[in-house]
């Protein structure tokens, strides 16, 4: 049943128009009428039918913007329906409407390709909202050059990242992407961002585990004036800040576990609730979540909720490790060259400079590329890069244990230990020092001066 619903209305009050068409299937008669005369006020003409053989013979023989279904019909269910249009009619994107509070059902609707999901009883906001989302989906990917540029590489794994960004585009199913600090995963959360139905509105990062816990359901949620000592006005939290947009969380597994709790009822209701505030409001979010942990590992040992996993894992993208991309690293140090000289003509590698950033393990990815390459910048003395002016640190294996002390001394091999935990402390935190020094447990000037020792005081961003 929806709720809020307004009285009938005249057919030609228009909010989108163009003649498009929506299929409903439904076996509830009055839920059909309902859902038929909501969508007629937007514009929307409305086939209605009360099963999934109708609604395949209807597919066959009609073009529609958007089909909406339940998931229980007599002959079959919603997911069927879902199944047999991803594959047959892929550029019709498919709601489908759950039962209150079912959200192993909805989690396996966008699973299977459902573009969203609606919660019985109906929100009328969220239907609208929902129906203006999808109807708004562009039917063809044109920028991939564009693309191609931004998230670089032909190496088999980027070719997988970008077309799954590309599939992943359209469907509002919460993303996760996993991978090493460095990676990209900020970057391919734009990206899914940019070619969604979304990319009009804002795009809001958060780093989670930089929020102390005291401040974080305000952050998040925003509250009310008056809600605590030193709340003089109403503020907007991160939810509100992106609505009608995307809201990209990263490192999500340094969230508490009381923060998870109220994350996980956000993201299935749709809604939040201001701390101070006595009822909730709707917020439209597509939800990016990013950790270079193993959530997995955390889930088994208690540490991330397992029900909030299931509910942001439903789609993975794994971002591959420069190392993985081997190839891909000269035209991609050419194009951070370019970018840090800044439209002056910026010197070459030399062979052998190339050479070994190919062979370079790479522990903090493409930032590390970057800090390597505008370090060579300032050092260099010609026309082109050598090896020496790369610096790059002693090789690892697997990229990241190391393999044995460089000159096989105690002191060398200690020297090693710290520079590694340094290095993954200031991956970490996204080479911000401060914060690099709070997490290895030392102070600033501390943290400066093993770096100048050990000649990681290099500038960073």
């Amino acid at each position: 049943m929806l709720d809020d619903m307004p009285k009938p209305e005249p057919r030609t009050n228009s909010e989108l128009g163009g003649g498009q068409r929506v299929l409903v299937v439904d076996d509830e008669a009055d839920i059909r009428e309902l859902l038929d005369m909501t969508l007629a006020r937007m514009g929307l003409a409305c086939d209605c039918v009360g099963s999934v053989g109708e609604a395949c013979r209807l597919l066959q023989d009609n073009a529609y913007s958007l089909c909406l279904t339940d998931m229980r019909m007599p002959d079959g269910d919603g997911l069927e329906l879902v199944r047999h249009i991803e594959a047959k009619h892929p550029t019709v994107p498919v709601a489908v409407i759950t039962a209150h509070g079912s959200t192993d059902n909805a989690v396996a609707a966008l699973k299977a390709g459902a573009f969203d999901y609606l919660s019985k009883p109906v929100s009328l906001a969220q239907l609208r909202s929902l129906v203006k989302s999808a109807i708004s989906l562009p039917e063809s990917r044109t920028a991939t050059t564009q693309r191609g540029q931004e998230l670089f590489g032909d190496s088999a794994p980027m070719v997988q990242v970008r077309s799954m960004i590309d599939k992943v585009a359209r469907s509002e199913a919460p993303v996760y992407l996993s991978g090493e600090s460095g990676s990209g995963k900020e970057l391919a959360a734009r990206l899914i961002h940019k070619e969604s139905v979304h990319r009009d509105h804002p795009f809001v990062a958060v780093n989670c585990g930089a929020i102390p816990e005291n401040l974080m359901e305000s952050e998040f949620f925003g509250y009310r004036k008056g809600a605590f000592t030193g709340a003089d006005s109403e503020r907007e939290g991160f939810f509100q800040a992106a609505d009608g947009g995307t809201l990209f969380l990263d490192e999500v597994a340094d969230l508490p576990l009381a923060m998870q709790v109220k994350l996980l009822r956000a993201i299935q209701e749709k809604q939040v609730r201001r701390v101070g505030a006595t009822t909730e409001e709707p917020v439209n979010v597509r939800f990016i979540c990013a950790t270079h942990q193993d959530l997995r590992q955390l889930v088994e040992a208690g540490r991330f909720r397992q029900d909030l996993f299931f509910r942001i894992n439903v789609i993975e993208i794994r971002m591959p490790a420069l190392r993985e991309c081997h190839k891909d690293i000269p035209g991609l140090a050419r194009l951070i060259l370019a970018r840090l000289t800044g439209g002056v003509e910026a010197p070459t590698l030399k062979p052998e400079a190339m050479t070994a950033l190919q062979a370079y393990a790479f522990p903090g990815n493409v930032r590390e590329l970057e800090n390597i390459l505008e370090r060579a910048l300032a050092l260099h003395g010609g026309d082109a890069i050598d090896v020496g002016d790369l610096q790059l640190q002693p090789q690892a294996a697997g990229g990241g244990e190391l393999v044995e002390p460089r000159n096989g001394s105690l002191q060398d091999y200690l020297d090693e230990q710290e520079r590694q935990a340094i290095l993954e402390a200031l991956q970490k935190t996204r080479f911000n020092r401060t914060a690099a020094a709070r997490l290895l447990g030392v102070t600033f000037r501390s943290l400066r001066y093993r770096m100048e020792r050990l000649g990681l005081n290099e500038p960073v961003k």
